[in-house]
C-alpha cells in the first residue's frame, strides 16, 4: 500500500463526506429512516457513504471495502480492507448535538494501522500520517493539502486519579460498576468514535465500551489510538481487540493509555 497515497485520499474524502453533511445538518429539515436493526439513518448518512465509497474504490480498485451503509459488503472476508463508517453518532446527527464523525480506516492483518476521524459540526480532524503516528489538524481544513498538524500522545496517567471518557447515548449499570473499579478525577462523556481521539490526544485515559459496536464504528479511532500510542483491548480478556471477525461486530473492549492499570473484567 501506497501510504502517502491512502493517507492523502482518506482525508480528502472526509473532507468532502463532512461538508455535505453539514449542509444536510444545516437544512431546516430532513429525513430519518430505520434501518432492518433499528437504526436511524438519514440521507446525510447515505450521500456520505456514496462519496467516500465511490472515492475508495476508484483510488484503491483492489483493495476490499467494508461500510456500513452498504450490506452487500458486509459478506466479504479479508484479513486487509478499508472500512468506513460515514456518519457514526447519526443518534447526536438527529439532535443536532455536534458530536458526530465520518471515519475511514485500513486494517492491515486484522489490525487498523491507518485511519481518519473528522468531526465536521466540531472542526476537529485526526488523522495517522503515512508512517503511522497520529495528528491533531487544525482548521481551516483545505481539502488537497494539510493546514497546521500537531502531534497528538497518550497521556502518563495517574492510577490514583483517571479521567474517563464514556459513551454519551449508550452508558448503563454495567459500564458505570466497572468504571467503579478505577480512582477516578474526572469523567467526560462524548459521542461517537471522538472517545478514541479523546485517549489518543491525553484529554482523557481510559475508554471502557460496555456495549454493542461495529468494527466500523470503532476502526479509525483505534488507529488514531495506537498511532498515538494507545491500545484497544477485549474487555473480557485484555488481549487485542482484532478485525475481519465474522459478522464485523466487536466485543466488549477497553481503550486506554498504556500507564492505565487495567482492572479485570
Amino acid at each position: 500500500m501506497d501510504y502517502d497515497k491512502l493517507v492523502t485520499v482518506m482525508r480528502r474524502l472526509a473532507l468532502e463526506a463532512g461538508d455535505r453533511i453539514m449542509e444536510i445538518y444545516d437544512a431546516d429539515d430532513f429525513d430519518v429512516k430505520v434501518k432492518s436493526d433499528d437504526s436511524p439513518v438519514t440521507a446525510a448518512d447515505e450521500a456520505a457513504d456514496k462519496i467516500i465509497s465511490d472515492g475508495l474504490r476508484a483510488a484503491f480498485p483492489d483493495v476490499t471495502l467494508i461500510t456500513e451503509e452498504q450490506a452487500d459488503t458486509h459478506g466479504a472476508r479479508a484479513d486487509t480492507f478499508l472500512i468506513v463508517d460515514p456518519l457514526d453518532g447519526t443518534k447526536e446527527f438527529i439532535h443536532r448535538r455536534g458530536d458526530f464523525t465520518v471515519n475511514i480506516a485500513y486494517v492491515e492483518n486484522g489490525v487498523p494501522t491507518r485511519g481518519v476521524v473528522y468531526a465536521p459540526a466540531k472542526g476537529r480532524m485526526f488523522f495517522t500520517r503515512a508512517d503511522g503516528t497520529s495528528v491533531e489538524e487544525t482548521g481551516p481544513f483545505a481539502r488537497h493539502r494539510s493546514g497546521a498538524l500537531t502531534d497528538i500522545g497518550v497521556s502518563n496517567p495517574d492510577n490514583d486519579a483517571l479521567m474517563v471518557v464514556a459513551s454519551k447515548s449508550h452508558r448503563d449499570q454495567a459500564t458505570d460498576d466497572y468504571i467503579g473499579k478505577y480512582a477516578v478525577k474526572d469523567m467526560t462523556s462524548a459521542g461517537s468514535s471522538l472517545k478514541f481521539c479523546l485517549v489518543a490526544t491525553g484529554e482523557a485515559d481510559i475508554y471502557p465500551r460496555l456495549g454493542r459496536t461495529m468494527e466500523w464504528d470503532t476502526a479509525a479511532g483505534h488507529a488514531v489510538l495506537a498511532g498515538a500510542g494507545g491500545r484497544v483491548v477485549r474487555y473480557d480478556d485484555q488481549t487485542p481487540l482484532t478485525y475481519g471477525k465474522e459478522d464485523f461486530a466487536n466485543p466488549f473492549f477497553i481503550g486506554h493509555a498504556p500507564g492505565v492499570e487495567l482492572k479485570s473484567a
